[in-house]
């Protein structure tokens, strides 16, 4: 350091403990600083220089995060096969209605579509779904009254499948087929009676199904299965326990009777089930079920409707797997999605063991879905635990949740099967609330349109807000209606401008 000039007075600096001298305050004594040693997890909080992690980045780009702006990338497929974040590729979508459930499994969709994977949508209610899988070039399968039949008892791709396989893989995929179609024609009688087949009920089904395929040529339909039932063939004697009598086969069929053939035409679900499919579904391309004609006070239709689509789609993936896992077809990856959930299990007690079955998807199998329904009240709103029990169950096997904004009343619901802390239940509460009192032509979005949380077990969840590029506009109105009757069939002020997300 260089020497003060002569004639200057060096400035005075206070020594390592505060100035000397009288007056100056130097302490003679410091105590050290208190010290602890913990994980950065533990103390990112109080070590200055922490810093929390980045959002994953492995996934279909969601949107951006609500504290960071970072990118946040999610999709079951990738986080469960890439990331290795998840256990199981599915995920459970909540939140009520406006809020944009369906946008952001629109996102999803979209991205994996460009990753390879094909979705596929099982039932299409509103629709949300149609414009986006022609979009991409998928094909759309219209289902409804005078508009499109789909056959229950149609194994789909099984037969065809199982004819190019041999020994156990046929074997199982016969069985795989038998075992859906059964459990398809006993959710449609639930439906229809709003309480399920007896034991032995299903004995005859399954019976009668076995039966249709020794003796039928060609695919059967209900009337076929019903004519089984009528003529009494040896098997379903035995089946049913008759004695040898015949007039004791007829008192314990004809409540089966009855209802089979309330599923031809002449009742409640119509006849949409009960003739030949009209259009097969495809494996190599993005596929959505278009039941949106079907209108909103046909409740057992429309949960007919779901449930048929479900059991169909699912044995269309079964038969698609057998065949690469064969060699015969080439791998393919399928993102399944299951909206409306709470239509199909509010529709009849006992549907929700049906849903179980056609949704335990093996993750082997390379195929992810999505569940989506409104609030946690859906599930738990059943008419006995055992059902309550078994809907909880759909939230806690899934991989990840995803939930939009939800009332307060619905927070200890969701707490008792996603670990929320209390910053997060009011963040999600808070994205409830509606619009402000604007009474100017502009529309206002909700102020939590957009806004998610993502939870995978007990980790702290992933608050952001979905963001819409405008090309992807066009395939995210879902209130096309209101535009048309107002003159203009350009997206309105709900879908908010390019940074928003489309009501869902």
């Amino acid at each position: 350091m260089a020497a003060p000039a002569r004639g200057t007075t060096p400035r005075r600096r206070p020594g390592l403990r505060g100035w000397s001298g009288l007056g100056g305050g130097a302490q003679p004594y410091l105590d050290p600083a208190p010290e602890w040693r913990g994980t950065t997890v533990q103390v990112c909080g109080l070590w200055p220089f922490g810093a929390g992690s980045g959002t994953p980045t492995k996934g279909v780009p969601l949107g951006r995060d609500l504290h960071s702006g970072a990118t946040v990338c999610c999709d079951p497929i990738s986080w469960f096969q890439r990331a290795g974040l998840i256990s199981n590729p599915s995920a459970f979508v909540l939140g009520q209605p406006g809020l944009g459930k369906s946008t952001v499994i629109r996102r999803m969709a979209l991205g994996l579509a460009g990753y390879g994977v094909h979705p596929l949508i099982f039932g299409d209610l509103k629709p949300d779904y149609v414009d986006l899988i022609r979009a991409l070039g998928g094909q759309v399968i219209t289902l409804g009254r005078g508009r499109g039949n789909l056959n229950i008892l149609d194994p789909g791709e099984a037969l065809s499948a199982a004819d190019r396989l041999t020994g156990e893989a046929r074997r199982a995929l016969l069985a795989d087929a038998h075992g859906r179609r059964l459990n398809a024609v006993s959710g449609l009688i639930t439906i229809l009676r709003r309480e399920p087949p007896t034991d032995r009920e299903e004995t005859l089904l399954a019976a009668a199904l076995d039966v249709l395929d020794e003796r039928h040529d060609g695919v059967p339909v209900l009337g076929d299965l019903l004519r089984v039932v009528k003529d009494a063939p040896e098997p379903m004697r035995t089946a049913a326990l008759d004695r040898g009598s015949i007039d004791r086969y007829r008192d314990i069929t004809e409540r089966l009777e009855s209802s089979l053939a309330g599923l031809l035409g002449r009742g409640r679900l119509g006849d949409t089930f009960a003739h030949p499919t009209t259009e097969p579904m495809r494996l190599d391309a993005p596929v959505c079920f278009d039941v949106s004609s079907i209108d909103d006070s046909e409740v057992m239709l429309q949960a007919a409707a779901l449930l048929s689509c479900w059991s169909y789609g699912f044995g269309a993936v079964a038969a698609a797997h057998a065949l690469s896992d064969a060699g015969l077809e080439p791998e393919r990856r399928y993102f399944l999605v299951l909206d409306e959930l709470w239509r199909v299990l509010r529709a009849s007690s006992g549907l929700v063991e049906r849903v179980d079955v056609l949704t335990r998807v093996n993750r082997t199998r390379g195929v992810g879905m999505a569940m989506v329904t409104h609030t946690m009240r859906d599930l738990l709103a059943l008419p006995t635990e055992e059902d309550r029990q078994k809907a909880s169950g759909f939230v806690e096997r899934a991989g990840m949740v995803i939930t939009a904004g939800q009332p307060r009343s619905e927070m200890p619901r969701l707490a008792q099967v996603v670990d929320l802390s209390q910053i997060e239940q009011q963040r999600i509460t808070e994205w409830s609330t509606p619009p402000g009192w604007d009474t100017s032509d502009a529309a206002v979005d909700p102020p939590g349109r957009g806004n998610f949380l993502i939870k995978v077990g007990g980790r702290s969840g992933i608050a952001m807000h979905v963001d819409l590029t405008p090309s992807e506009l066009a395939v995210n109105d879902t209130n096309k209606r209101w535009h048309a009757r107002a003159g203009s069939t350009a997206p309105g002020p709900v879908e908010g401008g390019p940074s928003s997300v489309g009501q869902a």
